[in-house]
Parts: structure tokens; sequence; C-alpha cells
């Protein structure tokens, strides 16, 4: 019955519409996506300045899995699915520096290594054996000063994800070892996962709802560029009416990669779902460091203005699709191209 389903499903993305209008409200749909997409893709964690030295460590996410960094006594860079395997307590919370991980609950003892040290009153039970009682390693790899996660040990590896995009960010004049990161923005949005990674994926509504990106950007289709550059990487190229080229790149499954015109900067991180319509998510920021203090503000405000912007709309759009009136949307092939790519990932995944 399934596979009839997503077969169907397929055909219909082949014919131009979109996925059902129940997919972004049902959470039988989102169990799913939890399960056969975020548990198996790489996800930013944070730079790799937090966990430099022997002995750091940093609590995150992979998707909705908690995971903690660690840097071991050798300056191994490791991670460990965040959760004790005595009663599944989280282990760490924020940052710092500790010889061990110990949880709070009952005082089971990790090293750095993630295997467990001590368990208290574990003597007193016969055949207790603590090599059966690590941590679960979870995959860590880095693209310059940025720190990658994924709990699936047999996934492809970050660079296969990531295709050309590291070249594509370098053609662009940007080193990423000379930028400095500046702050962590986090959001809220009362909508599906999936309505805020479209709306993200077109400029289609650019001249409609960001008038102000649309004065300081070419938004005209035949100026604005979508394109797929990897199998997992899709991307957009907008001409600044003064400073040369943004760009904005989407990996699969939820990250987002901005660099505006002009002095170098970026800005990275995931959208992730908290429930069937609701949405949280953060964007680290990077300039570098001789940026002009006032136009990185004038950046931020920009960004901000835009951001709200399209808050606003991703919301209207779930309140519309939560109605169940409009079974499905029909897509603009040429416009919205990056959508129905994005659209049959999900599918794939998912079915």
């Amino acid at each position: 019955m399934l596979r009839g389903m997503f077969s169907e499903i397929r055909e219909r993305l082949e014919a131009g519409y979109t996925l059902p209008a129940g997919w972004y409200s049902d959470s039988a749909i989102l169990a799913l996506e939890r399960e056969r997409i975020f548990k198996h893709t790489w996800q930013y964690a944070c730079v790799t300045a937090e966990v430099s030295e022997p002995g750091d460590y940093f609590a995150t996410k992979a998707g909705t899995i908690p995971v903690v960094l660690v840097r071991d006594k050798e300056g191994e860079l490791k991670g460990f699915v965040n959760v004790c395997r005595h009663r599944g307590h989280v282990v760490m919370q924020g940052s710092g520096h500790r010889e061990t991980l110990q949880c709070p609950y009952h005082a089971w003892t990790y090293g750095l290594d993630g295997c467990l040290l001590k368990a208290p009153r574990s003597e007193r039970e016969p055949g207790f054996d603590a090599d059966n009682y690590s941590l679960f390693p979870v995959q860590v790899d880095t693209w310059g000063p940025f720190i990658f996660v994924n709990v699936d040990l047999e996934a492809d590896s970050l660079g296969e994800t990531l295709g050309v995009l590291p070249e594509t960010v370098a053609e662009t004049g940007i080193d990423l070892d000379s930028l400095r990161f500046h702050h962590r923005g986090e959001y809220v949005i009362e909508a599906n996962w999936k309505i805020a990674v479209e709306n993200y994926l077109e400029c289609y509504h650019c001249p409609v709802a960001h008038k102000g990106f649309s004065a300081a950007y070419d938004v005209d289709p035949d100026e604005y560029r979508l394109e797929p550059i990897a199998e997992h990487v899709l991307s957009q190229f907008a001409q600044s009416r003064r400073e040369g080229e943004a760009q904005f790149h989407f990996v699969w499954p939820n990250l987002r990669l901005n660099a505006y015109a002009g002095t170098p900067n970026l800005s990275i991180g995931p959208l992730l779902p908290a429930g069937p319509e609701r949405s949280t998510g953060f964007l680290d920021y990077f300039f570098t460091q001789d940026a002009d203090p006032a136009w990185v503000e004038d950046l931020l405000e920009f960004d901000r203005r835009v951001g709200a912007e399209d808050r606003v709309l991703v919301e209207r759009v779930q309140k519309g699709v939560r109605s169940g009136i409009v079974a499905e949307g029909q897509l603009l092939g040429e416009s919205e191209q990056l959508v129905r790519r994005f659209q049959e990932l999900v599918t794939a995944a998912v079915g």
C-alpha cells in the first residue's frame, strides 16, 4: 500500500504537482522523515574553535539526535551520541572543558574516547561488563572551520555530499580560513520544515515579498540563476546591483549556506523539524577580521529583514495547507525547479 502511494506521488511530481498538502502536517510523515532522512545525513554542528583543545566538548544535535563532540587527549576530534547507556539521560550540556564525560543522573562516567569508566555500584552486579556500555560513536568530519556529524556510520562521506560546493564557494574569493565567527542567530518558525526549505529554494516570490532584496539584487529570471551544482547541493546565484554576486546554497536535507555580495561573509546553519508544524534553526555568521563594523551591521539588518518577511510567508503557507482544501499545488518548472528537486529527494528518502 505504501509503495503504491509513493509511486503515485512520484508520478504527480513528474507531472509538475507538489507533495500532498497532508505531508506538511502529518505526524506519521514526520516520523518517517526523522527515521529515514535525519538519521542518515550530514548535519552542520559548530565551528572547530568550539573544540580546539584536548578536553574541549560541545553538545549539539544531528538532526534531532543529541550528539557531543570532544577533542580527546591525543587531539583527535570525535563525536558520540550524547545519551547515557544507563537510562537514556543526556550526558553533556552546553560546552566546556573536562577530563571525562559524566551523566548528571546517576554519575555514569565516560572517557573522552566514549568508553565507560565508572558506573557507581556496578561492582555489586554479577557479570556487569563496562566494555558493553560505551557511548555510541558518530561520524565527524570538517570543511574548513565547519564541523559536521552523521549518526549513520555507513553513510557516504561529507565530501561526497558537498560535491563541488567547496570549490564553488572558493571561486567567489571567500577564504574560509580568513573568516571569523561573529555570532549564532537562532529562530523558530511555526511551519513544517519542508515549507521553509521550499521557500528558500526559489526567488519567484522575491519581487512580491522582498522589495528590499529585489532592489539590491537582480531577480529577473534571466539573471537570477538556479542550479543544482551537485546531486545533493541546490544553488542560487544573484547579481548585486552594486557589489558583485551573492550565492545561496542548500545542502540536502536541511543546510543553508549564504554568501552576500561585498566584503567576504558567510552564514551557515540547519533547519530542523520540531514538530509537524513547527521548525527551529540557527545560522552562524562569519566575517573577515577587518570588515567594517557599520557594513556588517547593515548586512545583518538586511538579512534580518528578509528573514522576517520569509517567516510571515511560510507561516501563512502552513495555515493554507493545514486546511486540506487544496490537496496539492502546481509548480512552475523553470522558476521552481529546485523546489521540485527537493521534493523528489524527500519522496525518494521517505519512500
